[in-house]
């Protein structure tokens, strides 16, 4: 059996004006004030001596690998993202940057979601990638539209009790 994995699917390139400050935020603290500070910790590992048996050399250089990819995948990231900052034209209609409430019809639960893109999802705030089958589902739905959706659960059916913008 080998290694290989097929890629992933490309992510949609769209990102809300927080989600993109959020993520230039992060990609100016990893090389400003992070990335220095380790450097410094691996230089004094190194110099105590013999680096084949210094866990702190080992574990700084598994570090700052770790920043310098992910400052790799913002940098390159944050070049193709196109930040939505305007409401669609259709209020009334769920599109990307909506906060819409559903209601579950199985369970008769109320749920409510934002639809934001897939680099600044947060599943205990609510907000779902656009990329998600549920949002998927719900695009273009208006309030009183019925729709379903194949979640990891199995298939759901929801109603749309509200769409809002911000």
């Amino acid at each position: 059996m080998s290694r290989w994995r097929p890629p992933q699917p490309r992510s949609t390139a769209l990102i809300t004006p927080e989600g993109h400050a959020r993520l230039k935020a992060e990609l100016d603290d990893l090389w400003r004030v992070q990335r220095p500070e380790v450097v410094k910790a691996l230089a004094a590992a190194a110099a105590e001596g013999d680096r084949s048996e210094n866990a702190e050399y080992t574990y700084r250089k598994k570090q700052l690998g770790g920043i310098d990819r992910r400052v790799r995948y913002l940098s390159k990231r944050l070049e193709s993202l196109r930040v939505v900052d305007a409401a669609p034209a259709d209020r009334d209609a769920v599109f990307f940057g909506a906060t819409v409430e559903l209601e579950d019809q199985d369970s008769g639960e109320v749920v409510r979601f934002r639809i934001v893109g897939p680099d600044e999802t947060d599943a205990s705030g609510g907000w779902i990638s656009i990329d998600s089958p549920l949002a998927r589902a719900m695009l273009k739905k208006r309030v009183d539209e019925e729709f379903s959706a194949e979640l990891p659960r199995g298939a759901a059916t929801f109603v749309v009790l509200s769409v809002e913008y911000d």
